[in-house]
Formats: structure tokens, C-alpha cells, sequence
């Protein structure tokens, strides 16, 4: 696609690069070493999440440059710059966690103000940590420039005394060191082999779910979001990337016109037959915001619960990413799924062509397992559900995926914060057949929302996963398996009925039909909560203590500003 046929009329680069009155402002492009044709081209964003935080962002870099010779082989001008991004598996399990969720949107924020400020026309990012990637997605559909989204890719598994392992191995090794199983020699082995190479966790946790999800979205190349890290193959994904965003500059193909309310069911199709993680429930509803679509937990619940599982991945499964890819990637479990009825062909997608289209050569790989045919599923509903009762009246979500038992009921066991729970399980100090419950972890009462993968990892680790429950206004790791049920809402910090629990109240949890109870009647709970003060957080500046002035709750996505439906105007169009 030749870009010097573009014309600028409309293009948000008009702002700065035509006209005598832009003379000030060429002067800086100039001094960048940018010619005279450079400057007269599309300028594209190149927007990467490198860092040197954790393994998942430290092959961004050396793919953004390769993305940069697509757009300029196709006669547009890139400018690259990097946001930030907060690593979940380095800031699980203490105060940094409460950082990670609220990464997500000032990503988004950094992205558009960058985009905004220098008035680039169109947009490629890289992703690779769990939040970079909706955040990434949301700037995408925010500014509504033609855009095309790149995953940095996966890490290689590990291996331990020739078992394959991810870092959910590491982190439930804590738990059986706690209980002995495990000596100090053993732990320093695991985890210095479980993590070899460059790349995001390596099984369908929640960088590789949104990872699925982009190329089921539309906003990805196919094929591009699985292969590994360290593949150099990954550098043809980086090229055609680059390249492609021009052909949509020229098609003015938006993001928008890729993620519709069809785009997003297919998304959430994904999540559930290949058993992704539930922070999905969370992020699919932020974009759809983001669109002015009205698309929450709920919603996506739906979706969940008429779509196979089908994909045999940890951590409920055998296999990781790089066996998926391997396998045929992730249009394979496109394929089977559109040809059995569970997805929307007619959506357009980052390639100019509809899914029905990209998938057309597609062809089914019988010679695997890591994928099973939609109609021969692991099991017929999806390996993530959602959850909705009188303790929820808001939702919630579990992974059910690779679960023996989807029933569950006992007395709960109250915890006003993660820390208090880790030291009991860390000490052993819980029973047998009890609900863990850890509130005021929620958007507002973390802040921050965290994730739970340290507690739930050492309870399986101490061999007890399927023999407690926990539940949380806060999150679930994509690595967390067992009885875990996150999101519960409204959150115990605006008074939800999760604050309102005593230790010994009776709760029930049925996955399969989808609910989740506890044993006190409408006016018990009226009473208590006349009973129930806000409990005060030490959180009174700052970042999180700004995000929990805007953030809302988790059924919506965790919203921080009124989003499409309340625009005037989006920047592509300024």
C-alpha cells in the first residue's frame, strides 16, 4: 500500500506537519534526521511496553524496531515510545500487587496523551505483561486511529527433573515447602530453570488469554499472538504489522469498525473454551467501555456458559502456549470453534478481511491434542464461569476449568486483607471444608483490586486445593486453579454483602448452576449492614489513592472515566 498517496485532509498529523504556521513544529522532525518525504508521510505510533521489570517485556524493544521498518516499507513514518507496565508475578503476594490493575489504565492514559500530544495518525502496539495488553487494547479503541495490536509473545517452559513447569509451579512450591514437602535445595533449583527465556508466563494464564483474545477480537494479526518470545519468527508477525497498519490508514479501517458487540463475544468465546483466565471478565468489559459498548460480567458470563472447553492448557491442563502454537496456533481453536457455530465469521478484523476469511485456509490438525474439536469438548460449557447471589448480587467468577467438583459448602473464615489469609495458611491456622474469605481488596477498598496467586498457590501446594474454597472482591491470578472465586460484588468497601460476613456464616458456591449464596435471609443482612462502618484506608495520596476516587466496580470492568458513550468527539477525528 503506497502511503504517498495518502492525504493528510484528515489525518491528525495535519495538525502538526502542514502548513507555514507548523514551521516550529517540522523543526524538531527535522532535527530528529527526518527528510522532507518522512515528514509529509502518515506518522504512526509505535507504542511498546519494554521494560528490564520481568522477562515478559524485554523482547519489546529489539520487535519494535522490526515493526518500524514494516511502516516505513510501506511509506509511512514511525515514531516509537514506550509507556510503562507493572509485572504481576514480581508484584504478587505484597503491596505492590495493588499497583498492577490500576497499570492497566494509565497505560491507556499514557498511550492516548501520547498519540494526542504529537498527533500521530495511526497506531501499532506491543504488549506483553497481563495489563499492558488491555490497556494497549483499550488506548486502541479510545483514540480509534487504524491500529494493530502485536503480543510480545510467550516464555519457554521450564523443565525440573524433566517435568515441564511454569512459574505456577514455582509459587505453589512455597506452599509445599511450608509443609516440608519441599527442601530449601529443591526450591532453589525450581526456581532458577522455571523460567529460561524471554517471554510472558507461558500457559493460558491472563497475558496469554488476552493474548487469544486480540487475534479473536480482530485487532491482531493471526497467528501473531502465539508464537513465543523467543521465536524469530516473530519478527515476520512484527513486519507484517507495520506494513498493515498503512493499508488501514488507507482503507481507514478504526478499530471500532473491529470491535463490535459481535467482536466481543467472540473474545469472550475464546476465554472460555480455552480455559482462560478470569480477569478476562474484567478486561473485555474495559474495552467494550472504551467503544461505548455495554458489555459487563454478566454479559460475558453468557457467553461462558454456551461454549465448550476445549483447549487442554494449564493451569487446569497439560499443555502451554508454545504447544498451542505448535499445534496450529490460535486460529486452530478459531477454526473448530467458528465451524461449529460458537463464534461470528462476518466481523471485520485487523487484516481487512472478515474472521470467516482469515480463517479460510485454516485447516484442522489431527494430529494433536492440545486443541480438541468444538464438538468433542473437554467439557460443554466454558472453563470459566460466572456467579451471581445473595453474597453477589453484582457477580462473580471462578475457573472451573480442570476442576474435579463444582459444588462447594461450608463455614466462612474471615479475612480484612490478603496478608492476614497468607499467614494463616502460611501457618496453617485454617480447616479443612472451610470458605477462606478475603475482603476490602476490591477496585476501591484495595485499592488496586490485587491479585490472590500467592495464598491460592500455597494452599494447593499444601495439598489443600480442593478441599477449601476462598472467595475475594479482589482477583485471581490467570495461574490460579482450585475453588477460587474473585470479583464478588459490590465489593465489601461500598458495602457489599461480602463485608457484612461473619466467620462461621454458611456459604454455598454451585458452578454449574451458577451460584452463590450464603445462609442468611434479606433482613439479616439489612441488619448487619446498619451494623457495618467504611473501614479507612491508609492509601490518602497518590496514584491509588486517585484511582480510588474514579475507579468503579468490577461487574463493569473497573471503570476510571465515562468512556465512548460519553464522547463529543474521538481523537481520530479531531
Amino acid at each position: 500500500m503506497d502511503a504517498k498517496v495518502i492525504s493528510k485532509a484528515n489525518l491528525p498529523s495535519r495538525h502538526t506537519t502542514v502548513g507555514p504556521a507548523r514551521a516550529p513544529h517540522r523543526s524538531y522532525l527535522y532535527a530528529m534526521g527526518l527528510s522532507t518525504e518522512e515528514i509529509n508521510q502518515p506518522l504512526v505510533g509505535v507504542a511498546s511496553c519494554w521494560n528490564e521489570a520481568a522477562p515478559c517485556n524485554i523482547s519489546l524493544m529489539r520487535q519494535a524496531q522490526v515493526v518500524k521498518k514494516g511502516v516505513a516499507a510501506a511509506n509511512g513514518t514511525p515514531r516509537e515510545f514506550c509507556t510503562i507496565t507493572v509485572t504481576d508475578g514480581i508484584a504478587m503476594g505484597h503491596q505492590g500487587m495493588k499497583s498492577s490493575l490500576v497499570s492497566r489504565d494509565v497505560i491507556a492514559d499514557s498511550v492516548e496523551l501520547t498519540m494526542r500530544g504529537h498527533c500521530y495518525d495511526a497506531l501499532v502496539g506491543l504488549a506483553g505483561c497481563d495489563k499492558s495488553l488491555p490497556g494497549m487494547m483499550m488506548a486502541m479503541v479510545r483514540l480509534n486511529v487504524p491500529s494493530v495490536f502485536i503480543y510480545g509473545g510467550s516464555i519457554l517452559p521450564g523443565s525440573f527433573r524433566g517435568r515441564q513447569i511454569t512459574v505456577q509451579d514455582v509459587f505453589e512450591a512455597v506452599g509445599q515447602h511450608s509443609v516440608g514437602d519441599m527442601s530449601d535445595e529443591d526450591l532453589a533449583e525450581i526456581e532458577q530453570v522455571a523460567c529460561p527465556s524471554a517471554g510472558s508466563c507461558g500457559a493460558q494464564f491472563t497475558a496469554n488469554t488476552m493474548a487469544t483474545v486480540a487475534e479473536a477480537i480482530g485487532l491482531a494479526l493471526p497467528y501473531s499472538c502465539g508464537a513465543p518470545a523467543p521465536y524469530e519468527m516473530r519478527d515476520r508477525f512484527s513486519f507484517a504489522s507495520g506494513e498493515k497498519v498503512m493499508e488501514l490508514i488507507a482503507r481507514n479501517i478504526r478499530p471500532r469498525d473491529v470491535v463490535t458487540r459481535k467482536a466481543l463475544e467472540n473474545a469472550a468465546s475464546v476465554v472460555a473454551a480455552s480455559g482462560g483466565s478470569t480477569n478476562a471478565a474484567l478486561h473485555l468489559p474495559a474495552i467494550a467501555h472504551e467503544c461505548g459498548i455495554e458489555f459487563d460480567l454478566f454479559d460475558v458470563a453468557e457467553i461462558f456458559k454456551k461454549t465448550p472447553y476445549i483447549a487442554d492448557l494449564k493451569p487446569g491442563g497439560k499443555y502451554v502456549a508454545k504447544d498451542m502454537f505448535e499445534a496450529g496456533g490460535i486460529p486452530l481453536l478459531m477454526k473448530t470453534l467458528l465451524d461449529h457455530g460458537y463464534l461470528h465469521g462476518d466481523c471485520i478484523t485487523a487484516t481487512g478481511r472478515t474472521l470467516a476469511e482469515n480463517m479460510e485456509h485454516v485447516a484442522w490438525n489431527a494430529e494433536q491434542d492440545v486443541v480438541r474439536p468444538a464438538d468433542k469438548p473437554i467439557t460443554k460449557t466454558g472453563g470459566v464461569v460466572g456467579l451471581k447471589g445473595n453474597l453477589a448480587p453484582d457477580g462473580a467468577i471462578v475457573k472451573v476449568a480442570g476442576m474435579k467438583s463444582q459444588t462447594f459448602s461450608g463455614p466462612a473464615r474471615c479475612f480484612d486483607s490478603e496478608e492476614e489469609c497468607f499467614e494463616a495458611v502460611s501457618n496453617r491456622s485454617y480447616k479443612e471444608g472451610e470458605v477462606l474469605v478475603i475482603r476490602y481488596e476490591g477496585p476501591k477498598g484495595g485499592p488496586g483490586m490485587r491479585e490472590m496467586l500467592a495464598t491460592t498457590a500455597a494452599i494447593y501446594g499444601q495439598g489443600m486445593g480442593d478441599k477449601v474454597a476462598l472467595i475475594t472482591d479482589g482477583r485471581f491470578s490467570g495461574a490460579t486453579r482450585g475453588f477460587c472465586i474473585g470479583h464478588v460484588g459490590p465489593e465489601a468497601a461500598v458495602g457489599g454483602p461480602i463485608g457484612l460476613l461473619r466467620d462461621g456464616d454458611i456459604i454455598s458456591i454451585d458452578a454449574v448452576k451458577g451460584a452463590i449464596e450464603v445462609d442468611l435471609t434479606d433482613d439479616e443482612l439489612a441488619a448487619r449492614r446498619t451494623e457495618w462502618k467504611p473501614r479507612e484506608t491508609d492509601y490518602t495520596s497518590g496514584v491509588l489513592w486517585k484511582y480510588a476516587q474514579t475507579v468503579g466496580d468490577a461487574r463493569k470492568g473497573a471503570l476510571t472515566h465515562p468512556g465512548g458513550a460519553a464522547e463529543k468527539h474521538c481523537y481520530a477525528d479531531i
